[in-house]
């Protein structure tokens, strides 16, 4: 009786410490979900404001391996890194500091964009007779002073492998891992003098994990005691190829403060970030410390609002206000008494 028992404890062992998988969703289908959010987005999106916008173009991010996706079986046609690199990085550069840092303009498809413009100058031209450009009904296109090139310039496989198992009496368990390395480069090119004003190297890892156990032994004559169960985890590459741009562009942002190309808009204020990036290039702070760093700021910076939101309406973020002023709220009124007048009826102009 004991190794029934033994094997299942086994497999609820391995239950337990498998990730969610089929058998935990019951096999139904999961609905669309949105993007996840990573450390490095979060990052990114908390960089201090800068003294102004640096308009940028991106004319491809492209993959510079040429490798092909690794199977059992041999080599498939599938690549190994996602080829969607230069959409990646627009969202990148759109996240830093919520949209205050980058101007990004369309440049990867810049041929369907003239295409679209053509086609409005055509059918304005036919249809109310203008003989020129009209430059209110279609403006000029923004330019960039900064053209920004790179791609992903390695993908190493089986850069860590590793395992243990252990087995008594036809009974065990194994673990297997591998560990694979996705590297980028960014660099921020003058469109004026043609300069490379600074250049970034990132990498980051994709793990995968395997976890199995099994049982196999006779426990009475001519009765064969038979199980194995196991799960996989695969970190996607995809996911792994959007943190090191984001990283990247981290990294750009801030060398670019470091060199005196651009800068915070408050540049005391930014110290404190340039000091941590400083000290992560320099090998002082590794990627999980800078990491828990900006956590702790993040949650400090929540609990300073959240105080500054109760002092200044007497009750806790998130809670409802008194009905007598939720009414107030809905009906404004001036020193009179009588409602308010709109603005942009009366000409008067807030001082």
């Amino acid at each position: 009786m004991r190794l029934p028992l033994l094997v299942a404890a086994l497999c609820a062992a391995l239950g337990a410490c498998a990730t969610p998988g089929p058998a935990a969703t019951g096999l139904n289908p999961a609905p669309p979900t949105l993007g996840v959010s990573t450390t490095s987005q979060q990052a990114l999106a908390n960089l201090p404001p800068p003294a102004r916008k640096v308009a940028v173009a991106v004319y491809g991010f492209n993959d510079l391996t040429g490798q092909f996706k690794p199977s059992e079986t041999g080599q498939t046609l599938s690549r190994a890194v996602s080829q969607g690199g230069g959409s990646i990085l627009v969202k990148a550069l759109q996240d830093a500091g919520g949209r205050a840092w980058f101007t990004v303009v369309e440049r990867e498809r810049l041929d369907n964009l003239l295409k679209e413009r053509q086609i409005i100058n055509e059918m304005r031209a036919r249809y109310l007779g203008e003989r020129s450009v009209n430059a209110d009904a279609l403006p000029a296109m923004l330019f960039a002073g900064v053209i920004l090139e790179g791609g992903v310039v390695g993908y190493d496989t089986n850069t860590l492998t590793g395992g243990a198992g252990a087995r008594f009496l036809g009974v065990g368990g194994d673990v297997k891992y591998r560990q694979d390395t996705v590297t980028v480069y960014l660099r921020a090119v003058s469109v004026r003098s043609g300069e490379v004003l600074a250049s970034v190297t990132t990498s980051k890892t994709i793990a995968s994990q395997a976890l199995s156990g099994s049982a196999f032994r006779y426990v009475a004559y001519k009765e064969l005691l038979e199980a194995e169960t196991g799960v996989t985890f695969n970190e996607p590459d995809q996911l792994a190829l959007q943190q090191a741009i984001e990283k990247a562009v981290y990294a750009l942002v801030m060398e670019g403060v470091d060199l005196k190309l651009w800068d915070f808009a408050d540049p005391i204020g930014g110290l404190i970030a340039l000091d941590r990036y400083k000290q992560e290039r320099a090998g002082l702070l590794t990627a999980d410390q800078v990491e828990k760093l900006q956590k702790r700021e993040r949650k400090s910076a929540a609990r300073t609002a959240d105080t500054s939101f109760a002092t200044r309406t007497g009750r806790p973020r998130g809670a409802a206000a008194p009905a007598a002023q939720q009414a107030r709220d809905a009906t404004p009124r001036g020193r009179t008494g009588a409602p308010e007048t709109p603005v942009a009826q009366t000409g008067r102009t807030r001082g």
